[in-house]
């Protein structure tokens, strides 16, 4: 069995030394991230963040996009305040999920160049975060809406819980799972 080559790094402390991704001291592997400048880490979790919001944001514009056309239709009319109430909710819902989701792009824009590529990803990533949720809000609001409209059952707010719990489990509870069982 060979021995992993190790190397010597610049700036590191004493008695520590870097083998493919890893760091001993003592003795001891301790798992290392990637070896990236802060500038270099600023602009991939950049360009992750970007894919994650194409991907989001093409879902709530065409939610957003259908949404605006109800009120136009004749079947509008004839809606009981209730679901009219709904659905303004959530149209609004949908609008600030999609101005939270398209916000990044914007807080790039603005401070592009600025040398603040750090923060900005930090502030995107919160304007995402708040957007999935605001989407979650959305998708919910808009199936409790089809759902009243379209069995006109006491069954709906339950049938929209259970997909409440499911978004939950798939777009948070999962990931937070995962963050806090296999990261320090």
């Amino acid at each position: 069995m060979t021995e992993p080559v190790t190397r010597k790094r610049e700036g590191r402390p004493h008695g520590r030394t870097e083998s493919h991704g890893r760091t001993e001291s003592n003795g001891r592997a301790e798992k290392r991230g990637r070896a990236e400048s802060e500038e270099e880490r600023a602009d991939r979790q950049w360009a992750e963040l970007v894919q994650e919001i194409r991907v989001a944001q093409t879902g709530v514009q065409i939610l957003f996009g259908f949404l605006l056309t109800v009120v136009f239709t004749p079947a509008f009319q004839g809606l009981e305040q209730t679901d009219k109430t709904i659905y303004i909710i959530t149209v609004v819902l949908g609008s600030t999920a999609t101005g939270a989701l398209i916000g990044p792009v914007s807080f790039h824009r603005i401070v592009s160049g600025r040398r603040i590529k750090n923060k900005a990803v930090s502030w995107a990533s919160r304007l995402t975060f708040l957007g999935l949720v605001l989407l979650l809000a959305t998708l919910c609001s808009a199936l409790l809406l089809v759902m009243r409209v379209a069995t006109h059952n006491a069954f709906a707010p339950w049938l929209v819980a259970g997909v409440f719990a499911w978004y939950l489990l798939c777009w948070f509870v999962l990931p937070f799972w995962a963050r806090w069982k296999h990261t320090d």
